[in-house]
């Protein structure tokens, strides 16, 4: 497995549409598995392929484990949400697009998603919780959209010059 270069705020190709997977193969299966790798050592709970500058439409998450737990790593091609819940939850959301930021984001407290597995097969599962909210937040960068666009647009343009500054100055050492 392979690290791979995660690409931050404002990157425009954090605004694409991901396009769908027509079928889960062992280049797919290695896509994934060095997504999960990645996501490991950030360390976050969820990476979508477009955040590795991949515009495909996969996910890779881990809501539930840990190293000395175990982990219990989820992987999504082609997900998509068939129903949301009228309650919603308001989570401290990060991003490993956005480091080392943070903002309160309002979203449905459960979900349903439909998605195809590591294997190819299909799958609907029932979400809640932070599960429901990692999955939404990295359905969100599928379809281009980052969790700071749920933002004003002061925060917003705040958060993104200081991104920007911190890429810059890594760069200069």
């Amino acid at each position: 497995m392979a690290k791979l270069p995660i690409i931050n705020v404002p990157d425009p190709m954090l605004k694409t549409i991901s396009d769908e997977v027509g079928q889960v193969d062992d280049d797919l299966r290695r896509l994934m598995d060095n997504m999960l790798e990645t996501m490991y050592d950030a360390p976050g709970i969820g990476l979508a392929a477009i955040q590795v500058a991949v515009p495909k439409r996969v996910i890779v998450m881990d809501t539930e484990g840990d190293e000395e737990e175990g982990r219990q790593p989820v992987f999504l091609v082609n997900p998509e949400i068939t129903w949301e819940s009228e309650e919603f939850s308001v989570y401290n959301e990060g991003c490993l697009s956005v480091p080392e930021h943070y903002a309160e984001v309002e979203r449905p407290a459960s979900v349903k998603v439909r998605y195809f597995d590591y294997h190819g097969k299909q799958r609907e599962e029932l979400m809640d919780g932070l599960k429901a909210t990692c999955v939404q937040h990295e359905i969100d960068h599928l379809n281009g959209v980052v969790f700071i666009d749920y933002l004003s647009k002061l925060k917003r343009n705040m958060i993104i010059k200081k991104v920007r500054k911190a890429t810059k100055d890594v760069e200069i050492l």
